[in-house]
């Protein structure tokens, strides 16, 4: 049976900027990678402004959000309602007041509406992807399904318009000109909102359902009917294990490149303004509060808001989305007070939108922060799963099997400290010798110092190790009854083991590790 996670750090702030949007709420928002440790940011506006950030992310320096440049979409009405940039050749295809426009990815030429276009209400990039894989592309690539025109190279992009019920496909050649490369209508009942596009699978969300019209066979199904009250459909793709979430009002479906239901469905507590993804975990912004779910327990283990009262308005999400990244963008509006870095900053005006960038906490700073509360379940759980998605290596495995050891010791586990330390492999047995035998001897040298995180006591014989855990349990329990929150197995406090039972299961335990 599955650990219930319990709440931990995942996302950490590590980088914050104003944003100048002329008191315009954020209407949408995108990250595009230039390189492990710079990505750009592009902030569209209710108002149609669009503009572009920096952010610097290394281990040597602390990341740092910069702006680079802010331009005006022309006759804008309904503001900026997506953006997708193409950064090999250089370009930004912008959707916004039912129109496409095109512009340079520095965003220093005026926007160029693309005439073939009138009346989009939805619009998507192709991520080519490896069948059935966790590595993908948004470069464009090859393509072997039939609407590829042939003349594809390795900076091609393709493109999918919604244009009320008919589905456009259309090519970004190298001059910068969209090419129409097919029209698909009839299939669709009720106006298209939301697309995306993976392979060879088209998703289409309309007011009546999800759709998924497959490039190879040109076949195109209803897999999902929404009920006539449900919120507006919305889709995202799981990179990580290549599958789409699809939203009905406050539950993710989770489905496969065919639209076939996989896993098990998440249920957020309202429906997300916005929806992002890191690692094992789908990222929902509601209002000013952001969540984050385990995908295989369903369990929210993060829970934080980006405004000191929690009433800082709707939030945008933005991911690295052709890749399981480590960094997630928040962007809000914050009514008259903005929080930074622990310091509430006055704003004079009535709205002040504002960037803040969060990164993935390592898995071993996860692990410590449970091994402190003594989650040990819950540790390993996490251990399991970094080892199983080749996110841990074998030494570390071990040295935390080692550490869980220690610590279930000092909380007079003998039985399931052993089963960790049989576990370690590159643990010596001459690291237990100061629990059996008196200093000094000739062992006793030969133990590694400092080599643990320091999250337990020093070696002692275990007849002090029984002596000092009893006291502990004896002070947990008048705690307990102050009405003071205490780690302390729960067992123990309501049957106190005698000090003659722990000392031979330490023992019999000792010797079945030796």
């Amino acid at each position: 049976m599955a650990v219930k996670p319990k709440p931990r750090t995942i996302l950490e702030p590590i980088a914050e900027s104003a944003v100048d949007s002329c008191n315009s709420p954020i209407k949408s928002l995108v990250l595009s990678k230039l390189s492990d440790e710079q990505t750009l940011i592009y902030v569209g506006t209710l108002s149609g402004a669009l503009l572009s950030y920096s952010i610097r992310h290394s281990q040597n320096a602390p990341a740092e959000i910069s702006f680079l440049n802010r331009i005006t979409i022309p006759g804008t009405g309904i503001g900026v309602n997506s953006i997708h940039p193409v950064v090999q050749i250089g370009k930004i295809i912008v959707h916004s007041d039912g129109f496409l426009f095109l512009l340079d990815s520095s965003l220093a030429e005026p926007a160029k509406r693309v005439g073939l276009f009138k009346g989009v209400t939805a619009s998507c990039r192709r991520i080519r992807s490896r069948k059935y894989g966790s590595n993908l592309s948004n470069d464009g690539g090859s393509h072997t399904n039939h609407v590829d025109n042939g003349n594809s190279g390795s900076s091609s992009n393709l493109f999918a318009v919604g244009v009320g019920k008919k589905l456009v496909l259309a090519e970004l050649i190298l001059s910068g000109s969209l090419v129409i490369m097919k029209d698909i209508q009839g299939f669709f009942d009720g106006i298209i909102i939301t697309l995306l596009w993976v392979g060879d699978s088209i998703f289409v969300g309309t007011k009546i359902g999800y759709y998924l019209y497959n490039c190879v066979n040109g076949q195109c199904d209803l897999i999902f009917s929404l009920p006539d009250s449900s919120s507006v459909p919305r889709l995202k793709l799981l990179v990580r294990d290549l599958r789409v979430l699809l939203m009905v009002d406050n539950v993710g479906i989770i489905v496969d490149m065919v639209g076939q239901p996989v896993e098990g469905s998440l249920v957020f507590k309202e429906a997300p303004d916005s929806l992002s993804e890191i690692g094992n975990y789908v990222v929902a912004a509601r209002d000013s509060a952001v969540e984050l779910y385990h995908r295989k327990t369903g369990c929210c283990v993060q829970r934080f808001t980006v405004s000191g009262d929690g009433n800082g308005g709707p939030c945008m999400l933005a991911d690295e989305e052709n890749e399981s990244g480590k960094l997630v963008l928040v962007a809000t509006s914050l009514k008259v007070f903005l929080l930074k870095l622990g310091i509430i900053f006055f704003s004079w005006h009535p709205f002040c939108s504002v960037l803040i960038c969060y990164g993935k906490v390592s898995g071993e700073e996860q692990i410590k922060d449970l091994l402190r509360k003594k989650s040990f379940k819950e540790a390993i759980f996490l251990v399991e799963e970094l080892d199983s998605e080749g996110e841990m290596t074998k030494e570390m495995l071990y040295f935390i099997h080692a550490q869980v050891g220690f610590l279930l010791l000092f909380d007079l586990h003998f039985k399931e400290a052993v089963d960790h330390f049989l576990l370690s492999e590159n643990m010596q047995p001459s690291e237990l010798f100061p629990f059996i035998m008196r200093d000094p001897n000739r062992w006793t040298l030969l133990v590694p110092r400092n080599r643990y995180w320091g999250l337990h006591p020093p070696p002692t014989l275990l007849e002090n190790v029984i002596d000092d855990g009893l006291t502990a349990i004896q002070r947990a329990a008048f705690l307990k009854k102050a009405g003071v929150e205490i780690a302390v197995d729960d067992e123990f406090l309501l049957n106190p083991p005698s000090r003659s039972d722990l000392l031979e299961s330490a023992i019999e335990n000792m010797i079945r590790y030796f």
